[in-house]
């Protein structure tokens, strides 16, 4: 996502030299207690990515202490308010940021909403819930929140669809502008995770951005969901990029740590930064090995990306 829930990308070279300041100073970018500089891009831990170390609060300490300078909660809307308020006062303390959360949750097990469908309910439910997430980005300084577009309605032909997409999303976006928030529309492959949804492809949420025409309505591309779908994946984001506010990371197959599955996620970083990407990148995956031994392999594929991406 762009804005302000993006942070300063340090390139190659900058980040070759903040290590090595850190280093010599007997410490490192990551905080007192680090043991590792800043990762150069803005990857994104989440609750569970190292369960071994404790809590929410606990994990996220340690994520900052390892280097990374942002956190990602899907979940974060349905906390509590005083501990929304206690992972903002967390982030401030170890210079993070916050990523996306779900602004509007799908009904997973009843296929809902039908946001192309024929009944304006399940759109007013849906505007409704992104009035309520607005609150939710504020306290935790947030500016990007994922939104789901719904499943196809098999009863209405899809042209129709998605110009009702279209007019509840700028409906939506007319809601949080305002405010400097914009929502991520993620699409999700069909075909291992979630069949039925109405947005598959990086190319269709192009199609519905441009037609919602709002800096509040952008694509969110999940890398996993994006090769399983469609594969071919720098093309497509070279093609749609003036749309893409936010990206998530985890291969293929397994969605799990980068290097554990096909994709050549260093080529992926070095195109990040040969455009100077300086957002939040989701690491939307689980580890592929259990325990603190998959916590210490998930930290280490990444420094494998971003050093290997290295070289502009």
């Amino acid at each position: 996502m762009t804005g302000a829930v993006t942070r300063r990308t340090v390139l190659a070279a900058g980040a070759a030299g903040a290590a090595s300041s850190a280093m010599a100073m007997g410490g490192s970018a990551g905080g007192q207690g680090s043991n590792a500089a800043y990762f150069s891009l803005g990857y994104a831990p989440h609750e569970g990515s190292f369960a071994s170390r404790g809590g929410l609060f606990e994990q996220i300490a340690y994520a900052a202490d390892q280097g990374f300078r942002a956190w990602e909660d899907n979940e974060a809307r349905s906390r509590p308010v005083a501990e929304q308020e206690k992972m903002a006062r967390a982030f401030a303390q170890r210079g993070m940021k916050m990523g996306v959360f779900v602004a509007s949750m799908p009904k997973w097990a009843q296929s809902r909403p039908l946001l192309g469908g024929n009944d304006d309910a399940e759109r007013e439910a849906f505007l409704a819930d992104i009035r309520t997430s607005i609150d939710v980005a504020k306290r935790l300084n947030a500016t990007r929140m994922t939104v789901v577009t719904g499943f196809l309605d098999q009863k209405v032909p899809l042209d129709i669809q998605t110009a009702r997409v279209i007019d509840v999303m700028r409906k939506a976006g007319d809601i949080v502008a305002p405010h400097g928030i914009a929502m991520v529309m993620e699409p999700l492959n069909t075909r291992t995770n979630h069949p039925g949804v109405y947005m598959q492809t990086i190319a269709q949420g192009f199609a519905v951005a441009r037609g919602v025409n709002s800096p509040a309505v952008k694509i969110l591309a999940d890398l996993y969901h994006e090769q399983i779908q469609s594969g071919n994946l720098i093309p497509a984001l070279e093609m749609c990029w003036s749309e893409i506010g936010y990206l998530q990371f985890g291969d293929n197959p397994g969605r799990n740590e980068p290097g554990s599955g096909e994709i050549n996620y260093a080529s992926i970083v070095r195109w990040l930064r040969a455009r100077r990407y300086d957002g939040v990148i989701g690491m939307e995956h689980g580890n592929s090995v259990k325990g603190r031994a998959g916590e210490d392999r998930l930290i280490a594929a990444y420094r494998r990306i971003d050093t290997q991406g290295e070289g502009l």
